[in-house]
Protein backbone atom coordinates (compact mmCIF):
# COMPACT_ATOMS: atom_id res chain seq x y z
CA UNK A 1 0.00 0.00 0.00
CA UNK A 2 1.17 3.36 -1.20
CA UNK A 3 1.73 6.54 1.44
CA UNK A 4 -1.25 8.01 -0.47
CA UNK A 5 -3.41 5.03 0.34
CA UNK A 6 -2.21 4.58 3.57
CA UNK A 7 -3.32 8.02 4.39
CA UNK A 8 -6.79 7.62 2.67
CA UNK A 9 -7.65 4.41 4.88
CA UNK A 10 -6.76 6.13 8.68
CA UNK A 11 -8.09 9.78 7.27
CA UNK A 12 -11.58 8.50 8.43
CA UNK A 13 -10.50 7.21 11.85
CA UNK A 14 -8.40 10.22 12.86
CA UNK A 15 -11.10 12.65 12.27
CA UNK A 16 -13.29 11.11 15.05
CA UNK A 17 -10.42 12.36 17.17
CA UNK A 18 -9.66 15.79 15.30
CA UNK A 19 -6.46 14.76 14.03
CA UNK A 20 -5.35 15.08 10.29
CA UNK A 21 -2.43 12.45 9.43
CA UNK A 22 0.32 14.14 7.39
CA UNK A 23 2.80 10.47 6.92
CA UNK A 24 1.64 6.87 8.18
CA UNK A 25 4.48 4.19 8.77
CA UNK A 26 3.41 0.59 9.03
CA UNK A 27 4.60 -1.51 12.03
CA UNK A 28 2.50 -5.10 11.55
CA UNK A 29 -1.12 -3.97 13.38
CA UNK A 30 0.14 -0.59 15.02
CA UNK A 31 0.87 2.44 12.41
CA UNK A 32 3.01 4.98 13.67
CA UNK A 33 1.07 8.44 12.81
CA UNK A 34 2.61 11.44 12.32
CA UNK A 35 -0.31 14.12 12.57
CA UNK A 36 -1.13 18.13 13.02
CA UNK A 37 -0.69 17.81 16.58
CA UNK A 38 1.86 15.42 17.36
CA UNK A 39 2.65 11.43 16.57
CA UNK A 40 0.43 9.04 18.10
CA UNK A 41 0.29 4.89 17.91
CA UNK A 42 -2.93 3.49 16.18
CA UNK A 43 -4.11 -0.46 16.85
CA UNK A 44 -6.13 -2.25 14.74
CA UNK A 45 -7.98 -5.27 16.80
CA UNK A 46 -10.39 -8.10 16.43
CA UNK A 47 -13.79 -6.67 17.18
CA UNK A 48 -14.46 -10.03 19.55
CA UNK A 49 -11.75 -8.07 21.72
CA UNK A 50 -12.83 -4.70 22.50
CA UNK A 51 -15.31 -4.02 24.86
CA UNK A 52 -13.22 -6.59 27.59
CA UNK A 53 -9.92 -4.81 26.82
CA UNK A 54 -11.22 -1.33 27.27
CA UNK A 55 -13.07 -2.06 30.70
CA UNK A 56 -10.30 -3.66 32.69
CA UNK A 57 -8.00 -0.52 31.20
CA UNK A 58 -10.10 1.63 32.28
CA UNK A 59 -11.07 -0.06 36.11
CA UNK A 60 -6.98 0.08 36.28
CA UNK A 61 -7.19 3.93 35.64
CA UNK A 62 -9.86 4.37 38.40
CA UNK A 63 -8.07 2.26 41.12
CA UNK A 64 -4.93 4.54 40.42
CA UNK A 65 -2.97 2.35 38.29
CA UNK A 66 -1.03 4.68 35.67
CA UNK A 67 1.49 2.73 33.99
CA UNK A 68 -0.48 1.68 30.90
CA UNK A 69 0.19 3.31 28.12
CA UNK A 70 -3.13 5.53 28.14
CA UNK A 71 -5.97 4.93 25.10
CA UNK A 72 -7.45 8.55 23.66
CA UNK A 73 -11.25 9.18 23.69
CA UNK A 74 -12.91 10.09 20.35
CA UNK A 75 -14.55 13.68 20.50
CA UNK A 76 -17.88 12.12 21.40
CA UNK A 77 -16.31 10.07 24.41
CA UNK A 78 -15.73 6.44 22.54
CA UNK A 79 -12.38 4.82 23.65
CA UNK A 80 -12.42 2.51 20.05
CA UNK A 81 -13.80 2.89 16.54
CA UNK A 82 -15.28 0.16 14.31
CA UNK A 83 -13.81 0.83 10.89
CA UNK A 84 -13.97 -1.93 8.05
CA UNK A 85 -14.70 -4.80 10.08
CA UNK A 86 -11.47 -4.28 12.55
CA UNK A 87 -11.51 -1.85 15.55
CA UNK A 88 -8.90 0.86 15.93
CA UNK A 89 -7.95 2.55 19.10
CA UNK A 90 -5.11 5.69 19.28
CA UNK A 91 -2.30 6.15 21.95
CA UNK A 92 0.86 8.51 22.03
CA UNK A 93 3.57 6.97 20.65
CA UNK A 94 6.24 5.91 23.05
CA UNK A 95 9.81 6.34 21.92
CA UNK A 96 10.30 3.15 23.90
CA UNK A 97 14.54 3.65 23.87
CA UNK A 98 16.65 1.57 25.81
CA UNK A 99 18.05 2.81 28.40
CA UNK A 100 18.85 0.12 31.13
CA UNK A 101 20.25 -3.44 30.76
CA UNK A 102 18.19 -6.44 30.05
CA UNK A 103 18.19 -7.11 33.73
CA UNK A 104 16.77 -3.43 35.07
CA UNK A 105 14.75 -3.65 32.23
CA UNK A 106 13.04 -6.70 33.64
CA UNK A 107 13.26 -5.82 37.32
CA UNK A 108 11.27 -2.80 36.38
CA UNK A 109 8.81 -4.96 34.18
CA UNK A 110 8.11 -7.71 37.67
CA UNK A 111 7.39 -4.80 39.81
CA UNK A 112 4.70 -2.83 37.56
CA UNK A 113 3.04 -6.12 37.13
CA UNK A 114 3.26 -6.55 41.08
CA UNK A 115 1.41 -3.35 41.43
CA UNK A 116 -0.83 -3.64 38.53
CA UNK A 117 -1.94 -7.19 40.29
CA UNK A 118 -1.93 -5.49 43.82
CA UNK A 119 -4.14 -2.59 42.69
CA UNK A 120 -6.90 -4.91 40.73
CA UNK A 121 -6.76 -7.75 43.48
CA UNK A 122 -10.02 -9.26 44.80
CA UNK A 123 -11.39 -12.21 46.68
CA UNK A 124 -13.81 -14.12 44.58
CA UNK A 125 -15.62 -17.21 46.25
CA UNK A 126 -15.41 -20.22 45.08
CA UNK A 127 -16.90 -23.54 45.84
CA UNK A 128 -15.83 -26.01 47.42
CA UNK A 129 -17.22 -28.13 44.40
CA UNK A 130 -15.28 -26.31 42.13
CA UNK A 131 -12.17 -26.47 44.08
CA UNK A 132 -12.49 -30.39 44.26
CA UNK A 133 -13.04 -30.74 40.56
CA UNK A 134 -10.52 -28.42 39.63
CA UNK A 135 -8.35 -30.70 41.40
CA UNK A 136 -9.48 -34.12 40.39
CA UNK A 137 -9.94 -33.50 37.20
CA UNK A 138 -6.03 -31.71 36.95
CA UNK A 139 -4.83 -34.97 38.87
CA UNK A 140 -5.88 -37.70 36.87
CA UNK A 141 -4.50 -35.57 33.84
CA UNK A 142 -1.09 -36.02 35.13
CA UNK A 143 -1.77 -39.57 36.10
CA UNK A 144 -2.42 -40.33 32.66
CA UNK A 145 0.76 -38.29 31.74
CA UNK A 146 2.46 -40.82 33.94
CA UNK A 147 0.87 -43.34 32.91
CA UNK A 148 2.40 -42.40 29.38
CA UNK A 149 5.73 -41.95 30.47
CA UNK A 150 5.65 -45.32 31.98
CA UNK A 151 4.35 -47.27 29.14
CA UNK A 152 6.48 -45.11 26.51
CA UNK A 153 9.75 -45.95 28.98
CA UNK A 154 9.12 -49.71 28.76
CA UNK A 155 8.32 -49.98 24.88
CA UNK A 156 11.55 -48.03 24.45
CA UNK A 157 13.88 -50.94 26.92
CA UNK A 158 12.19 -53.77 25.36
CA UNK A 159 13.92 -52.80 21.61
CA UNK A 160 16.92 -54.17 20.84
CA UNK A 161 18.24 -50.91 18.82
CA UNK A 162 16.51 -47.31 20.10
CA UNK A 163 15.79 -44.77 17.37
CA UNK A 164 17.52 -41.40 18.42
CA UNK A 165 14.45 -40.21 20.06
CA UNK A 166 13.81 -43.39 22.23
CA UNK A 167 17.55 -43.34 23.29
CA UNK A 168 17.34 -39.36 24.10
CA UNK A 169 13.83 -40.06 25.96
CA UNK A 170 15.30 -42.97 27.94
CA UNK A 171 18.00 -41.12 29.10
CA UNK A 172 15.55 -37.85 30.57
CA UNK A 173 12.92 -40.40 31.26
CA UNK A 174 14.10 -40.09 35.26
CA UNK A 175 14.27 -36.01 35.00
CA UNK A 176 10.78 -35.73 33.93
CA UNK A 177 9.24 -38.23 35.80
CA UNK A 178 10.51 -36.53 38.79
CA UNK A 179 9.45 -33.09 37.38
CA UNK A 180 6.01 -34.63 37.49
CA UNK A 181 6.26 -35.87 41.03
CA UNK A 182 7.38 -32.63 42.56
CA UNK A 183 4.47 -31.13 40.83
CA UNK A 184 1.58 -33.65 42.09
CA UNK A 185 2.88 -33.41 45.60
CA UNK A 186 2.94 -29.41 45.43
CA UNK A 187 -0.77 -29.53 43.90
CA UNK A 188 -1.88 -32.64 46.91
CA UNK A 189 -0.61 -29.78 49.78
CA UNK A 190 -2.25 -27.25 47.79
CA UNK A 191 -5.76 -29.35 47.83
CA UNK A 192 -5.09 -29.97 51.62
CA UNK A 193 -4.70 -26.53 52.52
CA UNK A 194 -7.31 -25.42 50.53
CA UNK A 195 -10.22 -28.00 50.00
CA UNK A 196 -12.24 -26.48 53.05
CA UNK A 197 -11.95 -23.09 51.72
CA UNK A 198 -14.84 -20.99 49.68
CA UNK A 199 -12.12 -17.44 48.86
CA UNK A 200 -9.52 -17.59 46.13
CA UNK A 201 -7.64 -14.40 45.25
CA UNK A 202 -8.16 -12.71 41.73
CA UNK A 203 -6.51 -9.91 39.48
CA UNK A 204 -6.72 -8.24 36.76
CA UNK A 205 -4.72 -10.08 34.36
CA UNK A 206 -2.15 -9.05 31.71
CA UNK A 207 -2.76 -11.70 29.47
CA UNK A 208 0.32 -11.30 27.37
CA UNK A 209 3.16 -9.85 29.31
CA UNK A 210 6.25 -9.52 27.66
CA UNK A 211 9.34 -6.76 26.71
CA UNK A 212 7.48 -5.86 23.57
CA UNK A 213 4.35 -4.81 26.08
CA UNK A 214 5.91 -2.78 28.15
CA UNK A 215 7.18 0.62 26.28
CA UNK A 216 9.46 3.36 28.39
CA UNK A 217 8.89 7.11 27.54
CA UNK A 218 11.51 9.55 26.90
CA UNK A 219 11.78 10.08 31.05
CA UNK A 220 12.46 6.31 31.17
CA UNK A 221 9.11 5.08 33.00
CA UNK A 222 7.66 1.88 31.96
CA UNK A 223 3.94 1.19 30.73
CA UNK A 224 2.26 -1.75 29.52
CA UNK A 225 0.49 -2.09 26.49
CA UNK A 226 -1.52 -4.67 24.48
CA UNK A 227 -4.34 -5.38 26.73
CA UNK A 228 -6.27 -7.34 24.39
CA UNK A 229 -6.24 -10.06 26.12
CA UNK A 230 -6.74 -8.89 29.68
CA UNK A 231 -9.22 -11.02 32.00
CA UNK A 232 -10.12 -11.45 35.50
CA UNK A 233 -7.74 -14.04 36.97
CA UNK A 234 -5.39 -15.84 38.99
CA UNK A 235 -1.51 -13.88 38.31
CA UNK A 236 -0.48 -17.17 37.30
CA UNK A 237 -1.61 -16.43 34.06
CA UNK A 238 0.44 -13.76 33.72
CA UNK A 239 4.13 -15.27 35.72
CA UNK A 240 4.16 -18.54 34.09
CA UNK A 241 3.98 -18.12 30.22
CA UNK A 242 6.75 -15.33 30.99
CA UNK A 243 8.83 -17.48 32.86
CA UNK A 244 8.16 -20.51 30.20
CA UNK A 245 9.40 -18.13 27.24
CA UNK A 246 12.29 -16.34 29.42
CA UNK A 247 13.46 -19.67 30.22
CA UNK A 248 13.41 -21.41 26.76
CA UNK A 249 17.22 -21.13 26.29
CA UNK A 250 20.18 -23.14 26.23
CA UNK A 251 20.26 -24.83 29.57
CA UNK A 252 21.58 -22.23 31.88
CA UNK A 253 21.38 -21.44 35.86
CA UNK A 254 19.28 -18.46 36.18
CA UNK A 255 19.81 -16.62 39.17
CA UNK A 256 18.57 -13.64 37.41
CA UNK A 257 14.94 -15.19 36.77
CA UNK A 258 15.01 -16.11 40.31
CA UNK A 259 15.46 -12.33 40.98
CA UNK A 260 13.06 -11.13 39.10
CA UNK A 261 10.02 -13.65 40.75
CA UNK A 262 11.38 -12.16 44.41
CA UNK A 263 11.02 -8.24 42.62
CA UNK A 264 6.90 -9.38 41.99
CA UNK A 265 6.64 -10.82 45.74
CA UNK A 266 8.43 -8.32 47.59
CA UNK A 267 5.26 -5.99 45.98
CA UNK A 268 2.96 -8.75 45.52
CA UNK A 269 3.64 -11.99 48.21
CA UNK A 270 1.56 -15.24 47.41
CA UNK A 271 -0.21 -16.72 49.75
CA UNK A 272 1.10 -20.08 51.30
CA UNK A 273 -1.59 -21.78 48.96
CA UNK A 274 -0.85 -19.51 45.67
CA UNK A 275 2.96 -20.84 46.57
CA UNK A 276 2.29 -24.04 46.36
CA UNK A 277 0.23 -23.80 43.15
CA UNK A 278 2.87 -21.95 41.30
CA UNK A 279 5.66 -24.35 42.54
CA UNK A 280 2.94 -26.93 40.84
CA UNK A 281 2.40 -25.43 37.92
CA UNK A 282 5.87 -24.24 37.02
CA UNK A 283 7.66 -27.08 37.71
CA UNK A 284 5.35 -29.32 35.70
CA UNK A 285 7.34 -30.61 32.90
CA UNK A 286 4.19 -30.35 29.92
CA UNK A 287 6.39 -29.40 26.88
CA UNK A 288 8.52 -32.12 27.11
CA UNK A 289 5.86 -34.70 27.84
CA UNK A 290 3.48 -32.94 25.00
CA UNK A 291 6.90 -33.86 22.46
CA UNK A 292 7.40 -37.45 23.57
CA UNK A 293 3.72 -37.77 23.48
CA UNK A 294 3.95 -36.62 19.73
CA UNK A 295 6.47 -38.87 18.49
CA UNK A 296 4.99 -41.61 20.06
CA UNK A 297 1.60 -40.97 18.10
CA UNK A 298 3.35 -40.46 15.21
CA UNK A 299 2.21 -37.05 15.09
CA UNK A 300 5.55 -35.34 14.09
CA UNK A 301 5.85 -35.53 10.70
CA UNK A 302 9.03 -33.45 10.31
CA UNK A 303 11.77 -36.50 10.63
CA UNK A 304 13.91 -37.83 13.21
CA UNK A 305 16.13 -35.32 14.06
CA UNK A 306 13.91 -32.69 14.52
CA UNK A 307 12.13 -34.41 16.52
CA UNK A 308 14.94 -34.84 18.87
CA UNK A 309 15.57 -31.12 18.26
CA UNK A 310 12.38 -30.11 19.69
CA UNK A 311 12.67 -32.72 22.35
CA UNK A 312 16.33 -31.43 23.67
CA UNK A 313 14.45 -27.90 23.33
CA UNK A 314 11.77 -28.88 25.95
CA UNK A 315 13.80 -30.95 28.35
CA UNK A 316 16.54 -28.03 28.73
CA UNK A 317 13.29 -25.76 29.53
CA UNK A 318 12.62 -28.77 32.10
CA UNK A 319 15.81 -28.69 33.69
CA UNK A 320 16.25 -24.63 33.44
CA UNK A 321 12.44 -24.28 35.00
CA UNK A 322 13.77 -27.05 37.76
CA UNK A 323 16.91 -25.38 38.96
CA UNK A 324 14.87 -21.92 39.54
CA UNK A 325 11.75 -24.15 41.39
CA UNK A 326 14.60 -26.02 43.41
CA UNK A 327 16.12 -23.27 44.55
CA UNK A 328 12.79 -21.16 45.30
CA UNK A 329 12.03 -23.72 47.21
CA UNK A 330 15.70 -24.16 49.26
CA UNK A 331 14.67 -20.24 50.01
CA UNK A 332 10.86 -20.67 51.24
CA UNK A 333 12.80 -23.32 53.60
CA UNK A 334 14.99 -21.13 54.88
CA UNK A 335 12.66 -18.60 55.33
CA UNK A 336 10.22 -20.95 57.54
CA UNK A 337 13.19 -22.13 59.45
CA UNK A 338 14.82 -18.52 60.64
CA UNK A 339 11.23 -17.38 61.15
CA UNK A 340 10.19 -20.79 63.80
CA UNK A 341 13.63 -20.33 65.32
CA UNK A 342 12.90 -16.30 65.68
CA UNK A 343 9.50 -17.25 66.94
CA UNK A 344 11.14 -20.09 69.48
CA UNK A 345 13.62 -17.34 70.67
CA UNK A 346 10.71 -14.93 71.06
CA UNK A 347 8.76 -17.38 73.18
CA UNK A 348 12.15 -18.02 75.54
CA UNK A 349 12.46 -14.88 76.21
CA UNK A 350 8.81 -13.83 77.41
CA UNK A 351 9.15 -16.96 79.67
CA UNK A 352 12.41 -15.53 81.05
Amino acid sequence: MNEKNRLLKVAPILKQYSLEPHFVEEMGRVQKIYTNKGVYALKRISPHHGGDFIRHVQTLFQKGYNRIVPIFPTVDGRYAILHENALYYLMPWLANEERENRFERHQQLFRELARLHTLSSKEITISKEERTEHYESTLLEWEKEKEFLDGFIEACEQKEYMSPFELNFSLCYHDITEALRFSTTKLNEWYEKTKDSDKARTVIVHGKVSTEHFLYDDRGYGYFTNFEKAKQGSPLHDLLPFLSRTLKTMPKRSEECIEWIYTYLKYFPFREDEQLLFFSYFAHPGAAIRSAEKYYKKQNKKGERKAVLHFQRQYWLLKNTEYVVMRMDEIEKQKAQAKAQAEAQAQEGAQN
